[in-house]
């Protein structure tokens, strides 16, 4: 650890030099997804970009314990509806069942990003009973009230007790939030509107509920958090991330509630990624300024004119900081596809380049050193992956020289290439994430390429005689196998992911 990292402190608004409660450890909570439906393109965007800063973590030497949460009970919508409840309602199924649906494809997903799991992956039903002995504790310190079998945390009391803290990392003053708040039914009986549930009474046409000291009910989306990241990672641990959006109020709530409940914050860094926009604008449903993974993947969008696969959406994604909003056009897909086939084009070549000079380097082997250096330096400055990314192409520039013969081996000494190699590999697959794509790689490649080409001819020969049924079943099928095929004017094609 021998360069300083530092990162932007959502909570002080300004970047900070970090330092871990426990030397050589962290603790990394994020908040991870509500399994009520698929996992949207904003969701991958924000899991990718913690993926990417727990990977820079522990190459910088930290032994990370990552505790990313699956939401399956609590967050409710804008009608005060339990969003998982709705689901189970819409599907005409068991809310578990929904969970456990949506659960497996958000995995798939984070798979196909190549995204690796978290160590710990705490469902919020299965940890009911922490949540309500945090309840307890709130209540026993003063900051939270019991009205008719639910409980309200008291933020006008929280903020007499804590030096007016509410609101600190939202920026949200008291008066901005009684003109801000949403009144649901569920609680009209609310002190004051800042006020928020941290345990709620369920109606009789509630699925989800539980026993508590204050009858039957469920618990708050915002005390979740609270409860499993302090009991996987104690009171007070390093980071907590998750999308700008959840800063309030979600983010904000956990802060009080944490501190209400124990008298600490929680965590010390608070990390948010920004917004995803399409064609610079918000995507939305309504308007159909909207896309999903899958038809990224296949191409069968209007918004697109090519299908991309998600390691060239996850060279796109690493192009934007985590903290500026992204902006999802069809030339930019165009340009990062091209820039990582150029990418990987030159990890190949590296790997025939020998290094003819002596022990010392000349100017090339220096700048090759300096270029990989810089570029390590650009992610200790708040993970910048953009910044170290076009380091990244600096040097693809000098391999591509190096191969061309316009600049010369003899300037780089066998050691600094075996350096440059190894560095380069543990920036671009360790870090980034990325790997080299590739449908008939190996043998378990071509086994897989027969056995498609043998699906496809049957499949050719369903659709030659019109049996459309059966030929949307194969498809389907092999969708459901993680395998996408497209059909096109000339002819068709299959990815995996």
């Amino acid at each position: 650890m021998s360069n300083e990292l530092s990162l932007y402190n959502s909570l002080n608004r300004r970047k900070e030099v970090f330092e871990p409660l426990h030397a050589g450890h962290v603790g990394l909570y994020v908040c991870g997804p509500t399994v009520y439906s698929d996992v949207h393109l904003g969701n991958c965007r924000t899991f990718t970009s913690f993926d990417i800063i727990y990977r820079y973590l522990m190459h910088k030497g930290y032994k990370v314990r990552y505790v990313r949460n699956i939401t399956d009970v609590g967050h409710l919508t804008d009608e005060g509806e339990d969003k998982m409840s709705k689901g189970a309602r819409l599907a005409k199924l068991e809310p578990m069942e929904v969970a456990q649906r949506y659960t497996v494809g958000f995995h798939n997903m984070m798979q196909a990003f190549n995204n690796l799991p978290p160590n710990i992956e705490p469902r919020a039903t299965g940890h009911i009973i922490e949540q309500i002995e945090m309840v307890q504790q709130i209540l026993a310190n003063g900051l939270a009230y019991e009205v008719n079998g639910s409980v309200y945390f008291d933020v006008e009391a929280f903020n007499k007790k804590h030096d007016n803290n509410y609101g600190k990392l939202s920026g949200r003053k008291i008066d901005e939030l009684m003109a801000e708040s949403r009144e649901l039914k569920s609680q009209s009986d609310k002190k004051h509107p800042s006020d928020f549930a941290i345990w709620m009474k369920a109606t009789d046409d509630h699925i989800l509920r539980w026993n508590s000291p204050w009858g039957e009910g469920f618990p708050g989306w915002h005390l979740e958090c609270s409860a499993m990241s302090t009991k996987y990672l104690g009171e007070e641990f390093d980071i907590h991330g998750g999308g700008n959006d959840l800063k309030f109020p979600h983010h904000e709530n956990e802060i009080a509630q944490n501190a209400g409940s124990c008298g600490c914050g929680g965590a010390r860094y608070w990390l948010h990624t920004n917004m995803l926009l399409m064609n610079g604008r918000k995507m939305s449903k309504s308007d159909g300024n909207t896309i999903t993974p899958q038809q990224l993947f296949t191409g069968e969008s209007p918004h697109v004119t090519d299908s991309y696969s998600p390691m060239v959406l996850r060279f796109f994604m690493l192009q934007t900081h985590y903290r500026s909003t992204m902006d999802l056009t069809d030339d930019a897909l165009q340009a990062a596809k091209k820039g990582y086939s150029r990418l990987m084009e030159a990890w190949a070549n590296l790997q025939g380049l020998e290094g003819k000079g002596g022990a010392q380097n000349g100017t090339v082997g220096k700048e090759l050193e300096t270029i990989l250096a810089d570029a390590y330096g650009e992610m200790d400055d708040d993970f910048n992956t953009p910044k170290a990314l076009a380091k990244v192409f600096e040097l693809v520039s000098r391999i591509n020289a190096l191969k061309g013969g316009q600049l010369s081996l003899n300037e780089v000494s066998p050691a600094t290439m075996t350096a440059v190699k190894s560095s380069l590999k543990t920036l671009l697959f360790d870090v980034f994430g990325l790997k080299e794509e590739s449908a008939d790689a190996g043998a378990e490649g071509e086994t897989l390429s027969k056995v498609m080409d043998l699906v496809l001819d049957l499949r050719a020969q369903a659709r030659a005689e019109k049996n459309w049924g059966m030929s949307d079943k194969m498809r389907d099928g092999l969708k459901d196998a993680g395998i996408v095929v497209k059909d096109g004017k000339d002819g068709t094609e299959w990815t995996v992911g």
